[in-house]
């Protein structure tokens, strides 16, 4: 966990979905030493992500944990529909529309939305004026033709 003001993204998808962006992003989560959870608005989003992060490359998974499994804090990723950090993590991914009810503890907190999806986009806009409202500075990233990412805000 960390005291500091997290660093909030907004990441825009455009060219590719979240099952393809999310294990990325993880990856270089982990890859920092850091742990994540990955709160989801809905349950079939967050039974959708465990099969993918198990699934999303045939040489590799991604090793994570949800309620019921059990030892929580030795879990590198944990999946929730809630707003608990049982492994301690200090980064945060938001998706499915999921909301934030306290920004402190993490160095990061990263929203991920749909940008095909208006509903997405509409509850984007509002997480990001809570964002700003709350005092935090947030970045806005978009998703260029080729995947990668650019800084628009």
């Amino acid at each position: 966990m960390n005291d500091a003001t997290p660093d909030v993204l907004f990441y825009h998808l455009e060219h590719q979905p979240l099952d393809k962006v999310l294990p990325n992003l993880l990856e270089k989560t982990i890859d920092r030493g850091w742990r994540a959870v990955i709160q989801a608005g809905s349950t079939e989003r967050l039974e959708a992500l465990a099969s993918t992060l198990w699934t999303y490359r045939d040489e590799s998974f991604l090793a994570h944990g949800r309620a019921g499994d059990g030892h929580a804090a030795h879990h590198p990723i944990w999946l929730t529909t809630g707003d608990e950090n049982p492994n301690g993590a200090g980064v945060r991914f938001m998706v499915d529309g999921a909301e934030m009810t306290s920004f402190e503890g993490y160095v990061r907190i990263v929203y991920l939305f749909d940008g095909s999806d208006d509903v997405a986009l509409a509850r984007a806009r509002a997480q990001w004026k809570a964002v700003k409202t709350a005092g935090l500075t947030a970045s806005y990233w978009q998703q260029s033709e080729g995947g990668r990412w650019e800084k628009k805000a």
